[in-house]
């Protein structure tokens, strides 16, 4: 199982970044995928997940209504990609962000959840 994030960088608030998760070595059927951002000093603050299976997706409070996760249609395939298109961003949101996934038991809470594996972070610097 492997993940990789891209598409970080500097953006203006208000600005708009896509981040892409590559993913390798398991299929998304059953999978779900999580986005997870740091700051220094702070903790971990999970903020989207799609579970592909059923492809509903959820957000945190922060991000909702700005941030969508989106999942490439290839549950079958070994390589995806899952998004996260961020929109009308704020100093707030600088950040490391991380994407995870694990099989997670139903009904577990995919925001919260405790994922085995990571993707190494990519920087997002919302400032003017």
């Amino acid at each position: 199982v492997q993940l990789q994030a891209s598409g970080g960088g500097l953006v203006q608030p208000g600005g708009s970044l896509r981040l892409s998760c590559a993913t390798s070595g398991f299929t998304l059927n059953y999978w779900t995928i999580a986005w997870f951002r740091q700051v220094p000093g702070k903790e971990r603050e999970g903020i989207s997940c799609i579970n592909s299976g059923d492809a509903r997706s959820y957000y945190a409070d922060s991000v909702k209504d700005r941030f969508t996760i989106s999942a490439e249609n290839a549950r079958h395939n070994t390589e995806n990609t899952v998004y996260l298109q961020m929109n009308s961003l704020k100093p707030e949101d600088t950040a490391v962000y991380y994407c995870a996934t694990d099989l997670l038991p139903y009904g577990t809470n995919c925001i919260t959840y405790d994922y085995g594996y990571w993707g190494q972070g990519t920087l997002v610097t919302v400032s003017s």
